[in-house]
C-alpha cells in the first residue's frame, strides 16, 4: 500500500469521457489537476455499482476511508490531510470517442511484449530493452506490429543484421498487432487496476501484480 509520496502520484487513472466510455490512461498526478479545475469526477467502484464525487466530495470520503485502508489503495499526503488516488474518473464536458486501432508506438509494444524480451525470455525494464526488427531493415523489413519484437540489448547485438533462424534464435512468439490497448491489458493484470472492467467490453481473466 503507498501512502503518500512521489510513486502514489505516477500511478495509473482510467479516464472516461462524458458517455462512460474510455478514452485515455493518466498519472494520478494529471488526474488530480482535472478534479482540482472542475473538469473531472470521480468514479468509485464499490461492491458491484459505483458513486460520482466532486473533488471536495471525494476529499471528504477520503478522510472516512482513511483509517481502514485496503492494501491495494494509493494515498497521497497534502499538507492539510491524507487523499487517496482514484482508478477512475469522468470528464465532465468531453463526449468524443477515441478512434479505432491502437498506436503503434515504443510504450504500446514494451506493453505487448510484457516488458520480455521476446528471444531470450528474461523481463526488464524499459530503460533496459531495445526495439528489434525481425527481418532487419536493411533486408526490407518493415516497421510494423508483425516485425518489430522488444528485445535486450545482448539478444540484439547477437542478431545483429540477420534474420532470427540466421542467427539461431528463435522468437517467443510472433509479433501481431494486438486487438486491444496493450498498456490497458498489462494493467489490468493488477489486482488493484480491476474496478476498470466495469468500463471495458470483455477482456478475458486476467492475475497477478505488475
Amino acid at each position: 500500500m503507498r501512502r503518500s509520496g512521489q510513486s502514489a502520484l505516477e500511478t495509473s487513472v482510467l479516464v472516461l469521457n462524458r458517455l462512460f466510455v474510455v478514452v485515455h490512461i493518466i498519472p494520478a498526478r494529471r488526474a488530480f489537476g482535472l478534479l482540482y479545475k472542475d473538469l473531472a469526477e470521480v468514479i468509485d467502484v464499490e461492491d458491484g455499482g459505483f458513486a460520482s464525487y466532486d473533488f471536495d466530495g471525494w476529499i471528504e470520503l477520503s478522510q472516512l476511508r482513511r483509517l481502514e485502508k485496503k492494501p491495494d489503495d494509493d494515498w497521497i499526503r497534502t499538507v492539510r490531510c491524507e487523499v487517496q488516488v482514484p482508478r477512475v474518473i469522468r470528464l465532465l464536458t468531453y463526449d468524443r470517442v477515441p478512434k479505432d486501432g491502437v498506436k503503434f508506438n515504443r510504450r504500446n509494444i514494451l506493453a505487448r511484449d510484457h516488458f520480455r524480451c521476446q528471444y531470450c525470455g528474461k523481463q526488464f525494464s524499459a530503460h533496459q530493452l531495445t526495439l528489434d526488427h525481425v527481418v532487419p531493415r536493411s533486408r526490407g523489413g518493415r516497421t510494423t506490429w508483425e516485425n518489430v519484437v522488444t528485445a535486450c540489448v545482448h539478444c540484439n547485438l547477437r542478431k545483429g543484421d540477420r534474420t532470427p533462424s540466421e542467427a539461431g534464435m528463435k522468437l517467443l512468439k510472433p509479433p501481431r498487432r494486438p486487438d486491444r490497448n496493450p498498456v490497458l491489458q498489462l494493467k489490468l493484470r493488477n489486482v488493484k487496476y480491476q474496478s476498470w472492467r466495469m468500463f471495458l467490453p470483455s477482456t478475458g481473466n486476467g492475475d497477478g501484480r505488475d
